[in-house]
């Protein structure tokens, strides 16, 4: 694949450096098709691979860009997450954004977003693809505590706090989608590439 970066990361696992989103979840949908990483762990251009020596890892990607294309491949999920929009920001996006309230809510419920990556805390997602019109920043200063089920953005993402945590991001609503349950298989409902449409509820 051109525009690929490989980068040993310690003993057991190798970073893959690639050009944009797309190639991130078209890769990260290969390998766990193919099977040959014990954990796959995409970034919005990186894909982390643990499980073997970087050179042998890095052999079995070669394998893999050699095998014929069109082979199976798991099609992403699409997910509907029902949100109550009365956030304690919404008002504040709404001057933020030159929107009405009802605008914001509408602008950001019409278009699906894409999740580019999880991170900061289990099954929190970074969704991407919303209407660049709701980029607004984060908060000055981040809350001490957000409540789990809150939907936020902050830079142009959304996101959805899976657990009750510290964050500097606009919450505009809330859901009772649970995003992490530790006792489920898999415990993370979201994973990368997947689409998530907002649907507002009173």
């Amino acid at each position: 694949m051109t525009g690929r970066r490989l980068l040993p990361a310690g003993d057991r696992s190798l970073l893959v450096e690639l050009p944009d989103l797309p190639s991130d979840h078209r890769l990260h949908r290969a390998v766990v098709a193919a099977g040959f990483a014990e954990d796959v762990v995409p970034g919005e251009r990186t894909l982390l691979l643990v499980g073997d020596r970087p050179e042998r890892l890095a052999a079995a990607l070669e394998a893999l860009d050699a095998e014929p294309a069109g082979h199976d491949l798991a099609p992403p999920r699409t997910h509907e997450v029902r949100v109550r929009y009365d956030g304690p920001d919404l008002d504040d996006v709404a001057v933020a954004c030159g929107f009405s309230v009802e605008e914001v809510v509408d602008t950001h419920t019409r278009t699906p977003w894409t999740v580019a990556f999880l991170g900061f805390r289990a099954g929190f997602p970074y969704l991407v693809g919303g209407d660049p019109r709701l980029h607004v920043e984060r908060l000055p200063t981040p809350r001490p505590s957000v409540p789990a089920g809150s939907v936020a953005l902050a830079a142009g993402y959304t996101g959805v706090y899976p657990a009750p945590s510290p964050g500097g991001w606009r919450i505009i609503g809330r859901t009772d989608t649970v995003l992490f349950d530790p006792t489920a298989v898999p415990p993370v409902l979201l994973a990368a590439g997947d689409v998530v449409r907002f649907r507002a509820v009173r």
